[in-house]
């Protein structure tokens, strides 16, 4: 059992000063004062001045790589477990991206399963960014079905030249599998999708919803901050219900050709009155950032982190005025329920026991608590993995 003494605890949202206890792999008590004597069975942590916050959920992350679009010397390398936990991540979601032929699901899945062991939350989407998809078993919705770790399809590609280019009805079929599969497993069955530069941005999603009986909510479309257009058909997005992703990955060069910084996208979309359980922010970490020329050539290529996650909500609360409370949400709570992720990103009794905690005036990460075990301390990964 380990007890966190006089926290200030954002549970998401703002608790006050309270003690945190856990036994195992779970929270078991929040409360104004636990009074336990320090035994071989209690370990009491002295957390006054700290932040008590859930461990961040990142909703996209390329855990055996990605890239490849300038040949193969450009495929991007597979992300280590200590990148994730100095950023305060204790679960990811892993996807395929544009390679679903020399990366696949099989790989993906050993990766996931890996990463389970060493110490964080991992969960899975079947498929990639083409149609038709790639899977593990005969279909997408045994995949979803038989396979634990995969929870929906994705990041499926619209509004970019790397895309299948697919038909109102393909995606209706695709979204409606993924849908019945994750109803049967009780699992979300969502649709992550990737959006491009093209200027039809949502406009797929919008004739779906239209012209079939598909919920807006089961799509899941990411990078919404690749330009102020796009930005503004998202807004436009959530007003019917839907959710928006934010990309906090970046480089310079693509912030000069027009994409919003996560942060200030997310408080931009605050600001005008989008709910912030309707907004995510995730790294696109070990993506490729991939920049092309107006003929689609690629100029120069950087790979995503999933530490720029935590720099994004710092950035948020520090640059942008946005409340701690809402800039959490984003990368706890509001993924976690995007993705029915039940024991995922709020701290309260009986949810698992992913804990940081931050230094309360910088907002940097002091320590990370993943499945109720201290993975990162004063800058040190606690883990003792071989490679």
């Amino acid at each position: 059992m380990k007890l966190f003494k006089s926290a200030h605890v954002y549970a998401p949202q703002y608790l006050g000063q309270k003690d945190v206890l856990i036994a195992g792999d779970k929270i078991i008590a929040v409360e104004d004062n636990i009074n336990l004597i320090a035994s071989s069975f209690v370990e009491v942590i002295q957390t006054d001045g700290l932040i008590l916050t859930p461990g961040f959920v990142d909703s996209l992350v390329h855990i055996t790589g990605g890239g490849g679009e300038g040949g193969y010397t450009t495929r991007t390398p597979e992300m280590h477990i200590n990148e994730a936990i100095k950023g305060g991540v204790t679960t990811v979601i892993g996807v395929l991206g544009t390679d679903a032929q020399t990366r696949s699901l099989e790989n993906l899945l050993a990766k996931a399963y890996a990463l389970e062991e060493q110490g964080i939350s991992v969960y899975c989407y079947t498929g990639s960014y083409h149609y038709p998809m790639v899977t593990v078993t005969q279909s997408m919705k045994h995949d979803i079905m038989l396979i634990e770790k995969f929870i929906g399809v994705g990041e499926v590609a619209i509004a970019d030249h790397r895309s299948s280019q697919l038909t109102a009805h393909e995606m209706a079929r695709l979204t409606s599998e993924a849908r019945v599969a994750g109803m049967l497993a009780g699992k979300a069955g969502i649709v992550s999708v990737h959006l491009g530069d093209e200027n039809s941005r949502l406009d797929l999603l919008h004739d779906v919803i239209a012209q079939f009986d598909i919920p807006i909510t089961q799509y899941y479309p990411t990078h919404i901050n690749r330009s102020r257009a796009l930005f503004e058909a998202g807004i436009e997005f959530t007003t019917k219900g839907g959710y928006i992703d934010f990309t906090t990955s970046t480089t310079a060069q693509i912030i000069e050709q027009g994409e919003i910084p996560a942060a200030q996208a997310l408080a931009l979309a605050l600001k005008q009155g989008v709910p912030v359980h309707q907004i995510t922010m995730s790294s696109d970490g070990n993506a490729s950032l991939p920049v092309f020329d107006h003929l689609g050539k690629l100029i120069d290529l950087q790979v995503g982190q999933v530490c720029s996650l935590h720099q994004a909500m710092v950035d948020a609360v520090k640059q942008f005025d946005v409340s701690i409370e809402d800039a959490l949400t984003s990368i706890t709570l509001s993924p976690a329920s995007i993705l029915q992720l039940k024991t995922k990103g709020c701290i309260a009794a009986g949810l698992d026991a992913d804990i940081n905690l931050l230094n309360a005036h910088t907002l940097a990460i002091e320590a990370v608590y993943s499945k109720g075990e201290r993975v990162y301390c004063d800058g040190v990964s606690q883990l003792k993995i071989p490679f």
